[in-house]
């Protein structure tokens, strides 16, 4: 299973998640075992369009083939766009990204259903 996680800045599992999806400087790809351990660890920058990039981080996130995406939140075309390929969306109460995946490995996070309501994308 693989997670994708939005963070400041890599510092393994003790990475800061990032508040912001779309604006996040890097993505930790997150490979889980079947008992729920961490098999691997790496780190992804951010080129989403947000950064000057070409792609919607909808696109470069999709490449990755996630099962999950953690977030604190995110705006609503990334929702859509993400609930559109299958890929669920979980949020919670976490500050690192080892406390994001414990969470989300023990059932503890809940789905994304709301978008963030600051969210500046025009439709």
């Amino acid at each position: 299973m693989k997670v994708v996680v939005p963070v400041e800045k890599f510092e393994g599992l003790s990475s800061l998640v990032s508040a912001h999806f779309g604006r996040t400087p890097l993505f930790a790809v997150v490979g889980l075992r079947g008992d729920g351990g961490v098999e691997s660890l790496t780190a992804v920058e951010n080129t989403g369009e947000h950064l000057g990039g070409r792609v919607s981080v909808e696109e470069l996130i999709g490449k990755l083939k996630p099962d999950a995406l953690i977030v604190k939140g995110m705006g609503p075309r990334g929702l859509n766009a993400f609930q559109s390929q299958g890929i669920a969306v979980f949020t919670g109460e976490f500050a690192t990204l080892e406390d994001a995946v414990k969470g989300y490995v023990k059932g503890q996070l809940r789905g994304l259903t709301e978008a963030c309501r600051e969210a500046r994308h025009r439709f």
